[in-house]
């Protein structure tokens, strides 16, 4: 984890299980990957955070099908940062919550139509190419991302069974707050 980054019980929590699940489980020792991992967690917990992409009359975009249409019509930092929480978005729902993809598969909407990992390298990739004026997400992290998206969805779903298995009475689950 970044030294300089304030500590987070929580932020900790995440970044112990992700480093658990991709250097034991997948033998992938990247901490830049795995700070990028712990912080994506802890910003979605709650459900602003996760819905964060607004269209410009400031409706909530829930759907990626949504999400794709506003990053195309923004430039710079601003398309880089849909594009960014677009690879995020079906990143955690791929890798934390696969089981919802499932269900939401059958269910009215434009998303039964989205392919989450094909959308999510996709978008992690444009992301990847624009420069940032701020870089607080470095490019690389980025596009590791875009060209290995299943197998990091596959190690955050390690990551989801290593913080089941430390609470087996199922006490503690993610879960989204507003």
């Amino acid at each position: 984890m970044t030294a300089d980054r304030p500590q987070l019980p929580l932020r900790d929590f995440f970044a112990g299980v992700a480093e658990y699940a991709f250097e034991t489980r997948l033998g992938i020792a990247d901490p830049p990957l795995v700070d990028y991992i712990a912080g994506l967690l802890t910003r979605f917990i709650r459900s602003d955070s996760l819905f964060a992409v607004r269209d410009l009359a400031g409706h909530r975009l829930e759907e990626v099908g949504e999400m794709l249409v506003e990053g195309g019509a923004r430039v710079g930092d601003a398309r880089r940062e849909v594009h960014r929480h677009i690879g995020d978005f079906t990143f955690f729902w791929t890798g934390v919550y696969p089981e919802a993809l499932r269900r939401a598969k059958s269910k009215v909407g434009h998303d039964r139509f989205v392919d989450y990992c094909t959308q999510g390298k996709r978008a992690y990739y444009i992301a990847s190419t624009i420069p940032s004026e701020s870089e607080d997400v470095r490019s690389e992290v980025l596009e590791r991302l875009s060209q290995e998206f299943e197998l990091c969805a596959f190690g955050l779903n390690e990551a989801r069974k290593e913080w089941e298995r430390r609470d087996p009475g199922g006490s503690w689950q993610l879960v989204v707050f507003n």
